[in-house]
C-alpha cells in the first residue's frame, strides 16, 4: 500500500491507483504521525493514542535527531541508516531509500534510508552455524584478543548485498585465510564486516547530502560489543553516540505521543533529557 503513496504531496497517488485499478476510496485517510488516534476501549482509563509512526522512522525520532543531518543506525539482525534531510524529500543517485520520517501538524520532514541485509546475523551465524562461540557477548571478548584480523575479510551475503549494492544474487566470501588463522581473528574479522557495510551506507549519504556527518547515533542489540562501536567510530572518522534507552523504537513513539498530548512542551524539550551511556571517538 505505501507503494501508491505520494510522499512529495502526502497524499494517495492518482495515477499509481489507476495504474493498479485500485479505487481511491478503499484507501484509509491519512492523518499525521502525532495526532489523536482515539481511545483503548480496553483499558478502564481509555489511553488515548496520539502517536503512530513506523519502525525505523520511530527509532530516529528516539534518537532526537531533529534537525536535517542527523542520522541514526540501528544494529540488529541487519542494520538500517536513516538521516533527517529536512523538510524536502532527497532522491538518490546510489542506492538509497527516500521516505518520510515523521509528519507534526503540517510540518513534514523527508529521510534518507540504507539497508544492511546481514548485521548481528552474522554473529549469530558464528554461534549456530560455525560453532565458533558459544554467545554472542563473547565475539567482544575474542575480538580484543589478537592485535588484527591477520588479514582476513568477511563479505557476509547470506542473502544479497544491499545499499548501496542492491545485488540479490550476491553470496558470502571469506578471504585472506591462511594456516595462521584463529577462531578469535575470525570473529574480529566478522564484527568488522558489520562496520564495512554500514561504512558504505554512511559514505553514499555523505555524497548525497555533502553533509560532513560528524555523529551517529546507534541503537540496536548488536551495540553491546563496544569492539565494534570503536571500531565503527574509528572507519567512519565520526563519534559514535550510544543513547541511556537503546529501545529507541518505542522511545520514539512515546516522544512523539507525549508531543501531541502536551507532556512535552517542544521538541528543545526532548532533547533536553535524552542521555547517552557512552560516546565512541575515533582514534
Amino acid at each position: 500500500m505505501k507503494n501508491l503513496f505520494n510522499i512529495k504531496e502526502m497524499r494517495w497517488d492518482e495515477e499509481l491507483c489507476q495504474i493498479f485499478n485500485i479505487p481511491m476510496k478503499m484507501l484509509p485517510t491519512v492523518r499525521p504521525s502525532a495526532y489523536d488516534y482515539g481511545a483503548l476501549d480496553f483499558l478502564k482509563s481509555k489511553i488515548r493514542v496520539t502517536g503512530v509512526i513506523g519502525d525505523q522512522q520511530a527509532a530516529l525520532f528516539g534518537q532526537t535527531c531533529f534537525n536535517s543531518g542527523d542520522t541514526k543506525n540501528t544494529y540488529g539482525t541487519g542494520c538500517f541508516m536513516l538521516m533527517n534531510t529536512g523538510d524536502k524529500p532527497t532522491y538518490s543517485k546510489n542506492g538509497l531509500l527516500s521516505t518520510v520520517a515523521w509528519q507534526i501538524g503540517d510540518e513534514v520532514t523527508y529521510a534518507l534510508e540504507g539497508s544492511v541485509f546481514i548485521g548481528g546475523a552474522v554473529i549469530q551465524w558464528l554461534r549456530d552455524g560455525l560453532k565458533i562461540i558459544n554467545s554472542a557477548s563473547e565475539s567482544e571478548n575474542l575480538a580484543l584478543s589478537c592485535e588484527d584480523s591477520n588479514g582476513i575479510y568477511i563479505v557476509p551475503a547470506f542473502t544479497g548485498l544491499g545499499t548501496p549494492y542492491w545485488d540479490d544474487d550476491a553470496r558470502g566470501a571469506v578471504f585472506g585465510l591462511t594456516r595462521s588463522s584463529s577462531n578469535a581473528q575470525f570473529v574480529r574479522a566478522s564484527l568488522e564486516a558489520i562496520a564495512y557495510q554500514c561504512k558504505d551506507v554512511f559514505e553514499v549519504m555523505k555524497k548525497e547530502t555533502n553533509l560532513p556527518l560528524k555523529e551517529l547515533r546507534v541503537d540496536g542489540g548488536a551495540t553491546a560489543n563496544k569492539y565494534l562501536m570503536q571500531f565503527q567510530s574509528d572507519i567512519l572518522g565520526s563519534k559514535i553516540m550510544l543513547p541511556c534507552c537503546l529501545e529507541t523504537t518505542s522511545l520514539g513513539a512515546a516522544y512523539l505521543a507525549g508531543l501531541y498530548s502536551g507532556f512535552f512542551k517542544n521538541l528543545d524539550e526532548i532533547k533536553r533529557i535524552h542521555c547517552y551511556q557512552a560516546i565512541f571517538s575515533p582514534s
